[in-house]
């Protein structure tokens, strides 16, 4: 199986930064797309950002500009630079990866369990 474990959640006030992170561990051959999706109450899951094995990345129109995803392929990381937060921005965020058990394999996506992101005064 492939765990993924974010962390860097937390409380910032307007215009403030956080960083998430999300490592990917347990059994697999590869992992392609990685990303970040959000939640909030009353809504559908919605994307932020994702970013190939080879670096090309895709964003939320809310969010370019201000949010930057980047990989360590060598640690199975994925980042989520977020800065100049807004209160729009509060979300439970998961991070989610596409990953090949075997080689053989089609890849299947897996989900980290949520961090909170909270933008308030």
């Amino acid at each position: 199986q492939v765990q993924l474990v974010e962390s860097g959640g937390g409380l910032v006030q307007p215009g403030g930064s956080l960083r998430l992170s999300c490592a990917a561990s347990g059994s697999f051959f590869s992992i392609q797309d990685m990303g970040w999706y959000r939640h909030t109450p009353g809504k559908q899951r919605e994307l932020v950002a994702t970013i190939t094995s080879g670096g090309i990345t895709n964003y939320a129109d809310s969010v370019k500009g201000r949010f930057t995803i980047s990989r360590d392929n060598a640690k199975n990381t994925v980042y989520l630079q977020m800065n100049s937060l807004e209160p729009e921005d509060t979300a439970v965020y998961y991070c989610n990866a596409d990953a090949r058990r075997f080689y053989y394999t089609k890849p299947a996506a897996y989900w980290g369990q949520g961090t909170q992101v909270t933008v308030s005064s």
